[in-house]
């Protein structure tokens, strides 16, 4: 692919003067809506409805018209304002503090996080101990900010305890504190989001902090996922009517690689993200994606400082790097059809590395990497209000996502930014939600099948490992030791109080990994607590 270059920084300018000017400068919505799939979903009859308009494949969503009267009800869901006593709306109804002013607006929530859990397949007891806040509010209409703290205790099932000592890391959330070298079984990590977002106009919003990003309709996103643990960034998104264009700018860490500072820092890396939604009708829509990881300093210890080219609003297609260090740019295209009245089908394509003569013959070597996704998802099930579903099927080529120099692999802390499983992989995955008065029902099962790599080899599933350590010249998904994944999980809960998704929850877990050399390993694990957040925690992979 050919580089599209950068524009002059004075060309740079005159556009955002020419955007900034062109639109009407009325209101603008500020405030975001905390992201997970669980409470995603919950917005599938507003968002998925034929009358809507709403640009729904960039999440977070800033809470606008299309979104309001749903998030009061969700908000408000079981409140009973005949309750006088303070302390008693404190629990069932309100913020534990909560300011409303004409001028700004403040509110704060500690929010526990209680379970304690049996896995009867290892025979252990499993528990998570998390000690969390939340607080945000708004400044005039135009300037919001959010954060939240957890300091957490736990011990996982045996599968997530093996990952957690593998990358000394809790997936999607932070460093393992627990971990010295060596394998533990009580693991202990610190988790933060904290974000401002500012909206001048009404067409153009200005996020920065440190949270996540997740692009595409689906569960799972092969383009950017919520998967990876929070990262410093910097977000600009445009809103032209049937046209939103986000930009962001993000700072990255690998814990792994060679460190070359006297502090022990990691090593860190640059990312821009660009992607592009048009609302061709209010059916129809289709999406333009472009990533660009870069590294900040080479194998050398060579430091470079941010590129100015990384400013450049336009889509990079190729590498801005040099030849001997290379950057890692992905593209990507998503698009999603109301085919029913809440009701959507949607899909994405991811393209790594990229030779046309193979990709149109349908050839396996390495020259194509790539994933594709296709799903439905929607609101109301056989008429039922509130009966929310999805089916989704995800398939990755080996060593997509991977680079010649791990550093710029497309990850985060050795963590992929797109699906859980990496590469190599196809999966399937179906989740049902029925939400009536307080009470709440999720069932959700994923079939996978994928290739593991055998020890000092890679057959192309752990994106963070070098293509130069490529072990085959083929990418036949399922290569090197196959492996399939059954999982089922079921919760049931009753909300508490809805402003902070206070509720007590039971769950179940089924999983069973197949593998061809190690044999068979199952989990059956049965969780209870008090929980809280809208945070996402994943355990299916």
């Amino acid at each position: 692919m050919q580089n599209i270059g950068c524009l002059p920084m004075r060309k740079l300018i005159l556009l955002t003067i020419i955007i900034a000017f062109s639109v009407n400068l009325s209101k603008g919505q500020s405030v975001y809506l905390p992201y997970s799939y669980q409470l995603d979903q919950k917005f599938n009859s507003s968002v998925y409805s034929i009358q809507s308009s709403l640009h729904t494949s960039l999440k977070p969503f800033l809470i606008d018209s299309t979104l309001s009267s749903t998030y009061n009800a969700i908000m408000n869901r079981g409140v009973d304002s005949s309750r006088k006593t303070w302390i008693v709306r404190k629990i069932f109804n309100e913020h534990v503090f909560d300011v409303k002013t004409k001028e700004y607006t403040f509110y704060a929530d500690y929010l526990p996080d209680l379970l304690i859990g049996r896995d009867f397949t290892d025979k252990v007891t499993t528990n998570l101990n998390t000690r969390g806040f939340q607080a945000g509010g708004t400044v005039g209409d135009k300037f919001s900010f959010y954060t939240s703290g957890f300091e957490n205790s736990a011990k996982f099932p045996g599968y997530y305890n093996d990952v957690v000592n593998k990358y000394a890391f809790i997936p999607g959330q932070a460093y393992n504190r627990s971990y010295h070298g060596q394998p533990t079984g009580s693991q202990d990590w610190s988790y933060v989001t904290a974000i401002i977002s500012y909206t001048p106009i009404k067409q153009l919003n200005i996020t920065l902090g440190t949270d996540k990003t997740f692009i595409g309709d689906g569960y799972r996103s092969l383009l950017l996922s919520d998967f990876s643990a929070n990262y410093p960034l910097l977000r600009l998104t445009a809103n032209l009517g049937k046209v939103q264009y986000m930009m962001m700018w993000a700072y990255l860490e690998d814990i792994n690689l060679h460190k070359f500072d006297t502090f022990g820092s990691n090593r860190r890396k640059w990312a821009v993200f660009h992607y592009l939604d048009w609302n061709i009708t209010n059916r129809l829509s289709l999406g333009f994606f472009n990533a660009l990881i870069a590294q900040e300093a080479d194998d050398n210890g060579n430091f470079h400082g941010f590129d100015v080219n990384y400013v450049n609003p336009l889509f990079f297609s190729s590498s801005l790097g040099p030849s001997s260090q290379p950057d890692n740019v992905l593209v990507g295209f998503t698009g999603k059809y109301k085919i029913f009245d809440k009701t959507a089908v949607y899909g994405q394509l991811l393209i790594d590395d990229f030779k046309a003569s193979n990709f149109f013959s349908g050839s396996n070597t390495t020259d194509n990497t790539n994933g594709v996704q296709l799903g439905i998802r929607g609101a109301d099930l056989f008429r039922v209000k509130g009966f929310n579903y999805l089916l989704e099927y995800n398939s990755v080529k080996p060593y997509t996502y991977a680079s010649p120099q791990a550093i710029t692999s497309y990850t985060d802390y050795s963590q992929p930014l797109g699906d859980p499983l990496g590469a190599n992989f196809r999966e399937f995955i179906g989740i049902l939600n029925y939400s009536i008065g307080n009470f709440d029902f999720t069932g959700q099962f994923n079939y996978a099948r994928y290739g593991v790599d055998p020890a000092d080899m890679n057959f192309g599933k752990d994106p963070f490992k070098p293509t130069t350590s490529a072990s085959a010249t083929t990418t036949d998904i399922g290569q090197g030791q196959t492996a399939s994944l059954h999982y089922a999980e079921g919760t049931v809960s009753y909300l508490v109080n809805p402003k902070y998704n206070l509720r007590f929850e039971l769950g179940g877990l089924y999983r069973e990994e197949k593998n061809n050399s190690t044999g068979i390993r199952k989990t059956s694990l049965i969780t209870f607590g008090l929980r809280s957040t809208f945070r996402s925690i994943y355990h299916d992979f």
